[in-house]
C-alpha cells in the first residue's frame, strides 16, 4: 500500500504577461501546509478510484496516462479540497495519481517527467515545484518562442518552467479566507488570457523591481512588514490585476484585511481565495469570517517547506 500526501500551494503572480524580451509566465508561489490531498494506492487488474469524488476523473486520467499496458491501479481518495478556488487542487490530484503509478510500477520517473505526463505545469511551474519540494518558489517560465501565444496551463502541453528560486519560508501565521465563488478555468481561462494578454510592459517592469527590490530581500531578512507591502503591491500590477478585477468580492476582502491589521492581503491565483500576513492572525481571522458571514471557510495555516509525502506500508 501506497499513502500520497500533496501540499496545497497560494499562486501569487505571473510576472510577465508581455514577453517583449522572449520568455513568458514565470510564477511566485507559496507552498501551504493545510488544505491536503492524500490518498492510497495498490495494484489492481483495472482501474479503480473511489473516495472523495472532487477529483475522481482527474486522477483517472492522471493514472491511465502513466499505466503499463494491461495493468491496473486502485486509488482511494481519503482527503481533498475543492477545485478552482485558487489553491491548486487539481495540479495536486494529477500529480498524485501519477506519481502513485509512477512508485508502484516502479516506472523510475522524475516529478516533472510525471508531470509532463499528465499534462501539468504548462504555464505555472509552482504547483509542481511545491510537490517536489515545498517552500516559496519563483520559476523562470517559458521560451516564447516555443509557447507562441498567451496560455493558462490547461491549453499548454510545455514542460513545467524551470525553478530559480526556492527558499524555505518563515514561520509566519498565514490567514486563508475561501470566499464562495469559483475562479475561472477552462474555456473562460483561456479567454481571459487571450483578452489581457500581452499586458503593459511598464507593469511587467513595476513587478520585477517590487519582486527584486522588495518581495525577496523581505524573504531574506524575515521582515513580515516589508514582505506584506510587496504582497499588497502586486495586486496592483500586471496580470494579477486583472485577476483580482474579476473577483470583486476578493478584492473588497483584502482591503477590509488590510485595514484591521494585515500587512499585506492577497489574492491567490484566479481567486477567490485571499491569504493575508499579520501579527494578531486570529484577530484576521475572526474579520474575514465576519465579512464573509458564514459563506465560506477561513483558516490559519503556515508554509510547508517540504513537498508531497509518499509512504509504503
Amino acid at each position: 500500500m501506497l499513502t500520497i500526501t500533496t501540499p496545497s500551494r497560494l499562486h501569487l503572480t505571473l510576472i510577465d504577461m508581455n514577453a517583449s524580451i522572449g520568455r513568458v509566465d514565470g510564477s511566485i508561489g507559496l507552498t501551504l501546509d493545510e488544505p491536503v490531498i492524500k490518498i492510497s494506492a495498490r495494484k489492481s487488474d483495472i482501474v479503480k478510484i473511489t473516495g472523495k469524488r472532487e477529483h475522481i476523473e482527474r486522477m483517472r486520467k492522471s493514472a491511465m496516462a502513466l499505466l503499463p499496458a494491461g495493468e491496473g491501479i486502485h486509488i482511494s481518495i481519503e482527503n481533498d479540497y475543492s477545485s478552482h478556488i485558487g489553491l491548486g487542487s487539481g495540479t495536486q490530484a494529477a500529480l498524485a495519481s501519477g506519481m502513485a503509478v509512477n512508485e508502484l510500477y516502479d516506472l523510475g520517473l522524475s516529478i516533472y517527467e510525471v508531470a509532463v505526463k499528465v499534462g501539468r505545469g504548462g504555464t505555472s511551474g509552482i504547483g509542481v515545484a511545491a510537490f517536489e519540494n515545498g517552500g516559496f518558489i519563483i520559476d523562470g517560465g517559458h521560451n516564447f518562442c516555443e509557447k507562441k501565444a498567451f496560455l493558462p496551463s490547461s491549453a499548454s502541453s510545455l514542460p513545467p518552467a524551470p525553478v530559480l528560486v526556492r527558499r524555505d519560508f518563515p514561520d509566519w501565521d498565514i490567514v486563508v479566507a475561501v470566499p464562495e465563488q469559483k475562479g475561472a478555468s477552462k474555456i473562460k481561462e483561456l479567454n481571459i488570457f487571450q483578452k489581457v494578454c500581452p499586458v503593459p510592459l511598464c507593469d511587467v517592469e513595476k513587478l520585477s523591481h517590487v519582486i527584486l527590490m522588495q518581495l525577496l530581500p523581505a524573504l531574506a531578512e524575515e521582515d513580515i512588514v516589508t514582505f506584506g507591502k510587496g504582497v499588497n503591491a502586486i495586486q496592483e500590477l500586471g496580470f494579477k490585476k486583472r485577476e483580482v478585477e474579476l473577483q470583486p468580492v476578493s478584492k473588497e476582502l483584502m482591503q477590509v484585511l488590510r485595514d484591521s491589521g494585515a500587512h499585506g492581503a492577497g489574492m491567490s491565483s484566479f481567486g477567490p481565495t485571499v491569504y493575508a500576513f499579520g501579527e494578531d492572525a486570529q484577530n484576521l481571522k475572526n474579520t474575514a469570517e465576519a465579512f464573509l458571514g458564514g459563506k465560506g471557510q477561513v483558516f490559519i495555516t503556515k508554509a510547508r517547506n517540504t513537498g508531497a509525502r509518499i509512504e509504503r506500508s
